[in-house]
């Protein structure tokens, strides 16, 4: 096996991170995760998580965690109504005996991390450490954090997420603007907070379109609603918009003007002061990138091919990456390193590339002038 008797460092604790962990322990592999986050119970923010069955869960089934899924998975929490912004409905999933998105089952994120969590060795996480830099030692690298430690790893994989420290470490390649900026929220104690809208979502996930703008609200099982506004806006928005997105006076005023001829029950998301808030502009890399393969440098998920959310890609893809990659390093197909990353950076792109391209299409589709009329017949079958 190639990995016999070397460190592998993983950096990041999400669930790319994590699904790579577990799958490279159960080979015998000596792995440890850096995460940023000060412990295991810091608050996990985001919408819940669709798995998909070539992807996703595939990733699952290959850890031995697929009955663990089942256990915490949320049978009703994809069902989706679609809405146009006077929040008149123009489909309606809880109706339907079978829900267009039931072979797509969703988790929320905390359930979903502690499942991975618990699988992995003790003390394999490595918490509050925020990846510093990091430099070429003997055959490996030296990393440092932000803490002031310091770790040796013969192999390093980032996983740390759309804004990777590691990956200008392997290629110079920016990011491209999607037209698109998030504004993702998160409403504690919804059924209080923002009864109507909680009563709107019904457990599920609710869409909203109009003026090429989108709402999108989904229920997590935990009491909350978390919220993604998205407009079609510059890419230096969120700092020549002046808004302090710590103060949710600044924030509601933006809404308020932004979505302005919506009808005022959207409003209600910032009834409660229980909210949190965060800018996201989103981009995407070009659909053609490529970099010469490292023999001890890899990266997964985000960090190699960030795209918006509209396609429920994301966690997807950086689970598949995850058991791809740990096929690559831990099969007796390959003569060495290099040529095992290479072989799954060229095949990860390839796909990236592909799922990149359906994920723009959808983007510019939910923020077109008839938003709702083409997401009906898409899910009509046209």
């Amino acid at each position: 096996m190639l990995i016999q008797d070397k460190k592998i460092a993983i950096v990041g604790g999400g669930p790319g991170g994590l699904t790579l962990a577990r799958l490279l322990q159960l080979k015998g592999a000596d792995v440890k995760v850096y995460e940023r986050d000060y412990t295991k119970d810091v608050r996990v923010q985001g919408a819940t998580l669709d798995l998909h069955e070539e992807s996703g869960l595939e990733a699952l089934r290959r850890a031995g965690l697929i009955a663990a899924f089942y256990a915490n998975h949320r049978p009703n929490a994809g069902r989706l109504r679609i809405l146009d912004k006077q929040a008149n409905i123009h489909l309606d999933d809880h109706t339907l005996e079978n829900a267009y998105a039931e072979d797509r089952p969703e988790i929320d994120r905390a359930p979903l991390r502690t499942i991975l969590l618990e699988s992995l060795q003790p003390d394999t996480v490595i918490w509050n450490s925020q990846f510093a830099s990091m430099q070429l030692q003997e055959d490996g690298w030296q990393l440092h954090f932000k803490n002031g430690t310091a770790a040796y790893a013969d192999i390093v994989i980032a996983a740390d997420g759309a804004n990777s420290r590691l990956r200008p470490y392997i290629t110079s390649i920016q990011p491209i603007y999607s037209g698109i900026t998030i504004v993702e929220g998160n409403v504690y104690d919804a059924e209080k907070n923002a009864p109507v809208l909680w009563q709107l979502v019904n457990g599920g996930k609710l869409f909203a379109f109009g003026d090429k703008q989108s709402l999108i609200l989904s229920a997590k099982g935990e009491g909350s609603i978390s919220f993604y506004t998205g407009c079609l806006v510059e890419e230096n928005w969120v700092e020549q918009s002046g808004i302090d997105f710590n103060n949710k006076q600044q924030v509601f005023a933006w809404f308020k003007e932004a979505f302005g001829s919506w009808d005022p029950i959207w409003q209600e998301l910032f009834d409660s002061n229980d909210i949190w808030f965060i800018p996201r502009p989103q981009y995407h890399f070009p659909l053609d990138q490529h970099w010469t393969a490292l023999p001890n440098l890899t990266m997964l998920g985000d960090a190699a091919h960030r795209m918006p959310p509209y396609a429920g890609e994301g966690v997807n893809m950086a689970m598949q990456d995850a058991f791809e990659l740990a096929e690559c390093l831990t099969t007796t197909a390959f003569e060495n390193s290099q040529t095992a990353i290479a072989h799954f950076e060229k095949q990860m792109l390839k796909r990236a590339s592909a799922v990149t391209q359906f994920t723009l299409d959808n983007t510019a589709l939910l923020h077109s002038n008839d938003a709702i009329a083409k997401m009906l017949a898409i899910m009509s079958g046209q």
